[in-house]
């Protein structure tokens, strides 16, 4: 995807504050934090939208939960509580194109979210 921000984040072509990098999974920090701990989660393979997962894409889902619970121990907001957010399209607040997962934490939040 030549267009892609989180592909170009992936391929080094954009510089990104990585805080985990795998063979299949990779997170930094956001340029807009909306939270003190605000983590970007992504599969490393492009896909979309949440619409465009396909049989067998549970694994990376799941990945994405697991590098999350990972991150928020590291940080030390695992006891405090964090959030994990995942849009989907446009309506959703989805900007880029590119499924991730938003790991924020160490405020207080609020329901409903908006």
């Amino acid at each position: 995807m030549n267009d892609c921000l989180f592909c170009k984040i992936r391929d080094g072509e954009i510089q990104g504050d990585i805080v985990f990098d795998d063979d299949d999974v990779l997170a930094f920090n956001d340029v807009n934090p909306q939270a003190p701990v605000h983590v970007l989660i992504i599969p490393k393979r492009h896909i979309s939208t949440l619409n465009d997962l396909t049989d067998g894409d549970e694994a990376i889902m799941g990945k994405l939960f697991s590098v999350a619970k990972t991150i928020a121990a590291q940080r030390g907001v695992s006891e405090d509580g964090y959030r994990l957010v995942v849009n989907c399209n446009q309506k959703a607040g989805q900007t880029v194109f590119h499924i991730h997962m938003h790991l924020l934490a160490d405020r207080v939040m609020r329901w409903p979210p908006g």
